[in-house]
């Protein structure tokens, strides 16, 4: 189980690895093109809240820890429905794509 840890006071987004990963992609891939966006969770049940939603900026730090030293295998038809979404939405949804 890795994390996202994103510059908030809050603690750490528990995410697994192969998820994780495909974040990775889609996120820098945002960024890198200086598009801003939004992102939702769910929390886990140490911190029990409900929805959040953070803005993502390129400009904000962005730490994503994998649990696992090796890359997981990443499924290129989960990147394309995770991005068609993010554009169409404006808005990645991480609890709607763990099940993807």
């Amino acid at each position: 189980m890795g994390t996202l840890e994103y510059n908030s006071s809050r603690p750490p987004i528990d995410i697994d690895d192969v998820t994780l990963a495909h974040l990775k992609i889609i996120i820098g891939t945002k960024l890198r093109r200086q598009e801003s966006f939004m992102m939702t969770w769910l929390p886990d049940d140490k911190n029990p809240v409900g929805r959040l939603t953070a803005w993502v900026h390129p400009s904000i730090p962005l730490i994503l820890a994998f649990d696992g030293a090796t890359m997981p295998k990443i499924d290129a038809k989960r990147i394309a429905r995770m991005m068609e979404s993010l554009n169409s939405a404006g808005e990645l949804l991480i609890d709607q794509m763990q099940s993807a």
